[in-house]
């Protein structure tokens, strides 16, 4: 079961969730503590260690639009988050699979800051608020790299099991 820790709408950029004026900052072990940078409250609380891993962001469509910048998925992969949106920026979805960070796409979600969750490979139910929604499958392959942890450790998986 996890917890949704924030709720945003659609088009969040990459600058809400990694701010530019960061980007000289780009170690993953770094990058986290600039997630949500500009909502206040909610960084403070992740900088102080208050959201538990596994913990889950909700946002509507679009999220990730903007920039490449693969802060933006680093800095969420850091603290384990689990994302889910109605739909993601192509750009920002790719690097959220390069590194690992589990999103989950799901175009009718209904949550709010504080509902309960439970997540399967096809469904998201929403224990706080008595409702289930279908999850968009991500293709094998995808799904593989974030299941592994990311593009690097998939394809060292990979060349050790082929050695």
């Amino acid at each position: 079961m996890s917890k949704v820790v924030l709720k945003l709408g659609d088009d969040v950029s990459t600058d809400i969730i990694y701010p530019g004026r960061f980007m000289a900052t780009v170690l993953p072990s770094e990058t986290p503590q600039y997630a949500f940078a500009d909502l206040l409250d909610f960084n403070a609380r992740l900088k102080q260690k208050e959201i538990q891993p596994l913990s889950v962001i909700v946002a509507g469509g679009n999220f990730g639009c903007g920039s490449s910048r693969e802060q933006a998925a680093s800095c969420l992969k850091g603290p384990e988050f689990i994302v889910i949106a109605r739909d993601f920026a192509r750009i920002f979805l790719q690097n959220s699979i390069n590194l690992g960070l589990n999103t989950i796409i799901c175009p009718d979600i209904e949550a709010e800051a504080g509902d309960e969750l439970e997540i399967s490979a096809n469904q998201v139910v929403n224990l706080t608020q008595e409702k289930s929604f279908a999850i968009t499958p991500l293709p094998r392959a995808r799904q593989a790299i974030i299941d592994a942890g990311g593009l690097i450790a998939y394809t060292r998986e990979r060349l050790m099991a082929n050695k």
